[in-house]
C-alpha cells in the first residue's frame, strides 16, 4: 500500500508540473493567442521524444510574498528530444507561472541543459516567453541571467543555438537570445527591447508604443536583430525544424546530407538569358537562386533586412550549402553597413558550422556618402571581408555580372582563398564602371573639348574603350583570378561538381588565442 500511495503521488505531482500557473494561466496564454511552454515542446520535438528534466524545482525565495507561489518547475521547462530523429536540447519559458520571470532555481535549469549539450554536441533551441528578471530575487536573478549569458558565450561556434521569441523579452533578457546564432519572432505576440515605451518616455521623453520600440518587424527589418518573422507560432516552430535540418550537431560534424531527387546535369537555360542587356538594368537574383538549387528550395535568412544583399540555406546534390548573393533588384546590390554585417554574420556562422558559401556576384561597389562614412562603412564593409578572409570551408564563387573596384575583393575573390572562382560571359571585373573610370582617366581631354556634342560622342567611345576591355571576365581569366568561364546553363553542375572537388579540403588558419574582427 505504501509503494502505491508513493507512485500515486508522483503521478499526482507530474499532473501538477505539467499544469504550470494552472488552468486560468492557461487559460488566459490561449486567449492571448499563444501556446503554453510545453505545447510548444510538443511541435518542436519528435512525436514523443522529449524527456523533461527538473520537473519538481522549486525556488527557495520567500521575501515579497514568494513563500506562498511555488509551482513545480519554476516557470521553465527543459529537457531533451529529437527533431527528425537528432538530439537537441531544449527549454521552453512558461508564462503562465510568475510570467515566465527567471529566478536562481529557473536559470540553474537553463544552465543544466546547456552544459549536457556542450558535453554531448547538440545544439540548443530555447523558446523565449518571459517577463524578465523576477524582481524580488534581486541580484540572484542577475546573476542567473549572467550565467544563461556565459554558457551561450562559450558554447558559441561550438553548437549551435537557436532562439524563438514567444511572447514577451525585455531587459536582461534579450542578451541570451542575441548571443545565439538566429533568432525568430511571431507576428502580434512577441517583442524584445533593452527598457521599454514607459521607461523611454521617462528618461527621452519619446512617446512610442511596443510595436514599433520592439515588434517583430522593427527588429526584422531596421535593426536586424531578427532572422525571420513567422504569422504564429506554429509556421515559427516550423521553422526552428527546418533551420534545423540544414545544420550539423556541433562543429565537429558535418551537416546532414539528404538524398537528393534533382538531376545535378539538369541544365538552367533560362540563366543564359537572365541577365539584361543593359549592364543598368536590374533583375531578380532570388530567379537565379531557386533554379540553381535542388528542388528550388531555398530557406531565406534575414530576408526583411539589408535587402540588397540575399543570405539563406540550400542544397546542392543534397548537401546543406550556405549561399550569399548580391540583390541587383535593391540598390543595384551595392554593398552598404547594413549589408557588410548581415553578410559578414552569415558567412561565419556557415564557417563555424563546416557548411560550405556559394556566393553569387553582381555588385557595383560600396554604397557612397557621408551617412555611409559617418556610420562607418569602412570597418563595416572590412567585417564581410575579414569573414570570408578568415572562412576555411569550401568557397565557391560565380561571378554574374558586376564586380567593382573594393566590393569584387570583399565577395570571395580568389585572393580571400575563395577556392573555386567561376564566371559568366556577362561578367565586368573591373575598378569601376566605364562612365567613372572614362571621367578619370580621360579628364583633360574631355575638360577640353569646348563642343558638348564632341565632347558626349568622345565619352561615348571611350567608354566603349573601356566596357570592351573590362566589360567581360577574360582579363581577370588570363591571370588565374577566374578559374573558368562558364555557361550560365551549366552553373548548377559545375558548382555541385566544384564541391564534390572541395569535399576533403583542409585549411588552417594560423596559430592565435582568437581573431579581432573590425567590430
Amino acid at each position: 500500500m505504501a509503494i502505491e500511495n508513493n507512485i500515486k503521488k508522483l503521478v499526482d505531482m507530474r499532473a501538477e508540473a505539467r499544469m504550470g500557473g494552472g488552468a486560468k494561466r492557461i487559460e488566459s496564454q490561449h486567449a492571448k493567442g499563444k501556446l503554453t511552454s510545453r505545447e510548444r515542446i510538443n511541435l518542436l520535438l519528435d512525436e514523443g521524444s522529449f524527456e523533461e528534466l527538473d520537473m519538481f524545482v522549486t525556488h527557495s525565495i520567500t521575501e515579497f510574498g514568494l513563500g506562498d507561489k511555488q509551482f513545480l518547475g519554476d516557470g521553465v521547462v527543459t529537457g531533451f528530444g529529437t527533431i527528425d530523429g537528432r538530439l537537441v536540447y531544449v527549454y521552453s519559458q512558461d508564462f503562465t507561472v510568475l510570467g515566465g520571470s527567471l529566478s536562481e532555481t529557473n536559470a540553474r535549469k537553463i544552465c543544466k541543459v546547456m552544459d549536457m549539450a556542450m558535453k554531448n554536441g547538440a545544439p540548443v533551441i530555447g523558446l523565449n516567453d518571459s517577463g524578465g528578471a523576477r524582481i524580488q530575487e534581486g541580484v540572484l536573478s542577475l546573476a542567473g541571467y549572467a550565467e544563461i549569458f556565459q554558457r551561450n558565450i562559450e558554447a558559441s561556434g561550438v553548437v549551435p543555438q537557436l532562439s524563438a521569441i514567444l511572447g514577451p523579452c525585455a531587459g536582461g533578457a534579450v542578451y541570451s537570445p542575441a548571443l545565439t546564432d538566429f533568432i525568430l519572432m511571431v507576428e502580434d505576440i512577441s517583442y524584445m527591447f533593452v527598457t521599454g515605451p514607459k521607461v523611454a518616455k521617462t528618461v527621452t521623453g519619446e512617446d512610442i508604443t511596443v510595436e514599433k520600440l520592439g515588434g517583430p518587424m522593427v527588429h526584422a527589418s531596421k535593426s536586424g536583430v531578427a532572422h525571420f518573422v513567422s504569422q504564429n507560432e506554429e509556421e515559427a516552430i516550423a521553422t526552428l525544424r527546418k533551420i534545423f535540418s540544414y545544420i550539423p550537431q556541433n562543429f565537429r560534424e558535418n551537416p546532414p546530407r539528404i538524398e537528393n531527387t534533382d538531376p545535378i546535369d539538369r541544365l538552367c537555360d533560362n540563366l543564359n538569358t537572365i541577365i539584361p542587356e543593359s549592364s543598368k538594368k536590374p533583375y531578380n537574383i532570388l530567379d537565379v537562386i531557386t533554379t540553381l538549387v535542388d528542388n528550388g528550395e531555398f530557406l531565406e535568412v534575414h530576408k526583411h533586412y539589408a535587402k540588397n544583399i540575399v543570405v539563406g540555406f540550400a542544397r546542392f546534390n543534397g548537401q546543406s550549402v550556405g549561399v550569399v548573393a548580391n540583390q541587383p533588384n535593391f540598390l543595384a546590390g551595392v554593398l552598404d553597413i547594413e549589408a557588410s554585417r548581415k553578410g559578414a554574420r552569415f558567412v561565419r556562422f556557415c564557417d563555424c558550422f563546416n557548411i560550405p558559401i556559394v556566393t553569387l556576384v553582381d555588385v557595383p561597389g560600396f554604397l557612397p556618402g557621408s551617412t555611409q562614412e559617418y556610420g562607418g562603412i569602412i570597418s563595416n564593409g572590412a567585417k564581410l571581408m575579414f569573414a570570408y578572409g578568415e572562412a576555411t570551408v569550401p568557397k565557391v564563387t560565380v561571378t554574374l555580372r558586376k564586380s567593382y573596384g573594393g566590393a569584387h575583393d570583399v565577395m570571395s575573390c580568389k585572393q580571400l582563398k575563395g577556392d573555386l572562382n567561376y564566371a559568366w560571359p556577362t561578367a565586368e571585373i573591373a575598378v569601376m564602371g566605364d562612365s567613372g573610370a572614362v571621367e578619370i582617366l580621360n579628364a583633360k581631354e574631355i575638360n577640353a573639348i569646348e563642343s558638348e556634342e564632341e565632347r558626349a560622342k568622345f565619352i561615348e567611345q571611350k567608354e566603349q574603350e573601356y566596357r570592351d576591355t573590362f566589360a567581360n571576365p577574360y582579363q581577370a581569366a588570363k591571370h588565374g583570378y577566374i578559374d573558368d568561364v562558364i555557361e550560365p546553363r551549366n552553373t548548377r553542375f559545375r558548382i555541385i561538381r566544384a564541391l564534390a572537388s572541395l569535399a576533403t579540403k583542409k585549411s588552417m588558419m594560423p596559430a592565435k588565442k582568437h581573431t579581432n574582427i573590425p567590430l
